[in-house]
């Protein structure tokens, strides 16, 4: 289970690349300590493309992923970005392989489902409708609470692509959300 609420610290740079190197070299604590600090973010960018219910395991795989190929990172300072560029891969891949399953509507929701709930998963059936630049980023944003220089950091994007992309991504969301969104 990842702790997807624990704080996102943004990492100095040598200190990611000081753990990325003990990594190669077979230091599992550092790949560990990658995979504490960039969980929320694998997250983030699986959530903005294929269902809640797919993301855990798929999280699971990116890291497997990454361990398996983290000797072919030649720039360890790259890290968050070749990560982010595997969690994107996955979930391409999750589209072609998946079998295909068939959601109940939310007027099906079960006696524990909640009003916020509904409400919840409409915001991002309706983010998930977005193109996606701004997908990604509301979901980094708004589902795992993390700041522009955080996103940016993790996903190998500018600042200033992400408050663009934040902003417009916002702007789309309140239309299709018909204004409910302050």
């Amino acid at each position: 289970m990842l702790p997807l609420r624990a704080e996102f610290a943004e990492p100095e740079p040598d200190e990611v690349v000081g753990l990325v190197r003990s990594a190669q070299g077979g230091d599992r604590a550092a790949f560990a300590e990658l995979y504490r600090r960039h969980a929320r973010a694998v997250h983030g960018i699986l959530l903005s493309r294929v269902a809640a219910v797919d993301v855990e395991d798929l999280v699971q795989d990116v890291f497997m992923q990454a361990m398996e190929r983290l000797g072919s990172l030649l720039d360890p300072a790259a890290f968050a970005a070749w990560l982010a560029a595997i969690a994107r891969n996955r979930a391409a891949d999750h589209w072609r392989r998946r079998v295909v399953h068939v959601e109940l509507p939310d007027q099906l929701a079960g006696p524990g489902e909640t009003r916020d709930r509904t409400e919840a998963l409409a915001a991002l059936a309706a983010i998930r409708s977005l193109p996606e630049a701004y997908r990604e980023t509301l979901t980094l944003r708004l589902v795992e609470g993390m700041t522009g220089p955080e996103i940016a950091t993790c996903t190998g994007l500018t600042e200033g692509s992400v408050r663009v992309n934040l902003h417009r991504g916002m702007k789309a969301l309140r239309e299709r959300l018909g204004g409910r969104l302050r």
